[in-house]
């Protein structure tokens, strides 16, 4: 696997990141967004099976909503909007680390078709040990809605813990959910095989 380049101070100082890297691993390369993704990213989050465990994707989900993301979101300074894909270059989801206001935020998400093959926990696994060869003081907060217990399992995997329950409105669902809040520290972070 390959990873991210040794610290800046500069993005260290103001809460930005250098740009996304290239990560592979046995199965996956992780890599930043093209225009190119548009099609990919929209055929997947237009599945509600999908969009409906997803904190922040409208239902219906549009090519110009992708595209929207792609060109203004996707390659932020602060974010690593990492592109999920396999050998053939595919972009089959997306894993992300970006800082909010309380701080780095772990999300992501699979295309149906490469769901229960482990793919999620690989490329998480990837993303978050290549941050925190950037960041290694850092906490990675994230979450689960309740009723998401293949994405727990992906979070427990890496070592993060539980850390409260919120309400939080679900523009998919159009309705309020419980969601699981976690955290994950370096210290807690669990080694995987590279």
């Amino acid at each position: 696997m390959s990873g991210a380049k040794s610290p800046d101070c500069k993005s260290q100082a103001s809460g930005s990141l250098p740009p996304c890297p290239v990560i592979r691993t046995p199965r996956l390369t992780l890599r930043p967004h093209a225009l190119s993704d548009a099609e990919a990213i929209t055929a997947s989050l237009c599945d509600f099976g999908v969009a409906r465990m997803l904190l922040r994707v409208p239902q219906p989900y549009h090519l110009g909503d992708a595209r929207e993301w792609l060109e203004t979101e996707a390659n932020a300074g602060t974010a690593w909007n990492a592109a999920i894909t396999e050998k053939d270059d595919a972009h089959i989801g997306v894993v992300s680390i970006e800082k909010l206001r309380n701080g780095w935020h772990l999300g992501y998400w699979l295309n149906r078709q490469a769901w229960g093959r482990g793919i999620m926990s690989e490329a998480a696994w990837a993303l978050v040990a290549a941050f925190f060869r950037q960041r290694p003081d850092s906490t990675v907060l994230s979450g689960v809605f309740a009723d998401n217990t293949a994405s727990l399992k992906v979070q427990a995997k890496l070592g993060f813990a539980i850390s409260g329950i919120a309400d939080v409105y679900v523009p998919a669902r159009s309705a309020t959910v419980n969601r699981i809040e976690t955290r994950l520290t370096r210290d807690a972070f669990a080694p995987a095989t590279e």
